[in-house]
């Protein structure tokens, strides 16, 4: 568990993290450099959950080395589904990672909420859902491996 204590802010008690594929995690499929290992660490705390319509294919295959459960969804309602996997875990000890609109749902019921704008760009409702807005994914998860610099752009 990632335990943040965020001053006049809420305290985050977080057991999963919920991660988009393509946008997020890979660039035309492909896998950015560095994210396997950051992964890896944060798998030591927090269960991770990659979520994917899986549109070139490749996921299974690029995160094979990676400690997580990768779900791919099927077409049509990915929001929603997005949605309801976050409810199912918990949306109170939950973080999410997104870039896409079909990610917007997740990332404004999630504990913590974070958009990423990377090659592909990313979505105004899925940045408007984030509670906080990274440059790119290494960013995003160094956020959770060095706590304090969430609690430095999140507290009052």
């Amino acid at each position: 568990m990632i335990q943040i204590a965020i001053p006049g802010h809420k305290d985050l008690h977080l057991e999963h993290l919920v991660l988009d594929y393509n946008g997020t995690l890979a660039v035309d499929g492909q896998l950015i450099g560095g994210v396997a290992e950051r992964l890896t660490t944060l798998a030591e705390q927090v269960q991770i959950h990659v979520l994917t319509a899986d549109t070139f294919g490749q996921v299974n295959s690029a995160v094979a080395d990676i400690p997580c459960r990768v779900s791919v969804l099927p077409p049509g309602q990915q929001a929603e589904g997005k949605l309801a996997y976050v409810q199912r875990l918990g949306v109170e000890q939950t973080a999410c990672v997104g870039n896409g609109r079909n990610d917007r749902l997740m990332l404004a019921a999630a504990a913590l909420g974070i958009a990423v704008v990377q090659a592909e760009g990313a979505a105004v409702q899925t940045v408007t859902a984030a509670d906080v807005i990274a440059p790119d994914i290494r960013a995003a998860l160094d956020l959770l491996t060095n706590p304090l610099r969430l609690v430095a752009t999140l507290r009052s």
